[in-house]
């Protein structure tokens, strides 16, 4: 077995560690804090959530959500190729089982004290945060659990109109058709439609949230820096750098225009989340190094973002 294969496997366990964790927080989301507030929501799930409502639980919410899933993925693979890949079969399968087991497992009292008790806009909040968490944690390691996105990347490739905008739109109407169906609690009673109508606005609240905290996740586990390390001992900082975090490192020469002795300068750009190790080994080696830390808006390349825009064609 050579050195790159085992990275490469513990590189493919990390991500669907990552993923299996995000995919069960955004089913706990729904299993603690939405589904017990008959609340709606947008997508896949918010349909499969209007399902379990309309028959009383007699279609779980799970196995709803995986064959709405398995009927876009079969669509979306003739639409669009088969550039969906193993992850998000997986991720379909593994949130399925997940959205018909948890309920089971969790203790009525458990929902009543951190759920019910709290009101629907606490819960809205909570879940739409958490929910979001985990969808943003499986979107990081190239996750994708299918839903909506499917149907707007194939309207999308024949009418020119933003994937963005059409999620949106099926979002609202989604959750604007719960008022048309029938909904009932877990103890059998139906909510009546003013409380229907007061579900459909924490719905859009839910909805709001959630996108918010997938953007904010996604924003801050990409986020990059950059440093500028001024220091005599330049040479052993490299090499510390290059070998050790194995980063790539950019050597520029300098002169200092007081004193007009020329010196050498490193750039180092890395995720905000290896600053503080990147910064230990700089201080072990020289403590007196002068450093010039700054955010960076988006890094393109490898070990980084892959630039998604089109390549200019030369005519």
């Amino acid at each position: 077995m050579t050195a790159n294969f085992k990275n490469k496997f513990w590189v493919g366990v990390k991500e669907y560690a990552i993923m299996s964790l995000g995919l069960l927080l955004y089913a706990l989301g729904w299993t603690i804090f939405l589904l017990p507030n008959n609340l709606p929501g947008g997508g896949v799930s918010g349909i499969s959530a209007i399902i379990q409502y309309a028959t009383q639980g007699a279609i779980p919410m799970g196995w709803s959500y995986f064959v709405i899933n398995l009927v876009l993925v079969v669509i979306g693979i003739s639409i669009l190729g088969r550039g969906f890949g193993w992850k998000t079969i997986y991720a379909i399968i593994y949130t399925s089982l997940l959205l018909n087991l948890l309920p089971s497992q969790i203790p009525a009292t458990f929902i009543r004290a951190f759920s019910t008790a709290n009101g629907p806009l606490l819960c809205t909040v909570l879940g739409g945060v958490l929910s979001g968490v985990g969808i943003g944690a499986s979107m990081s390691q190239g996750g994708s659990s299918g839903g909506t996105d499917i149907v707007a990347l194939c309207i999308n490739k024949y009418k020119n109109i933003s994937p963005g905008k059409l999620i949106l739109m099926m979002d609202v109407v989604i959750i604007s058709s719960s008022l048309l169906c029938p909904s009932f609690r877990s103890d059998g009673t139906q909510v009546d439609m003013i409380t229907k109508l007061a579900n459909a606005a924490y719905g859009l609240i839910l909805i709001t949230v959630n996108s918010y905290t997938i953007d904010l996740y996604l924003s801050g586990s990409k986020q990059s820096v950059q440093v500028f390390i001024f220091s005599r001992k330049y040479e052993q900082i490299a090499d510390a750098l290059a070998y050790d975090m194995k980063r790539g490192v950019t050597l520029f020469h300098s002169m200092g225009w007081y004193s007009k002795k020329e010196s050498s300068v490193l750039m180092v750009v890395a995720r905000k989340t290896d600053l503080s190790l990147l910064l230990r080994y700089i201080k072990s080696i020289d403590p007196d190094a002068f450093l010039s830390v700054s955010t960076v808006m988006g890094v393109f390349g490898q070990g980084f973002e892959e630039y998604k825009g089109k390549k200019i064609t030369s005519k």
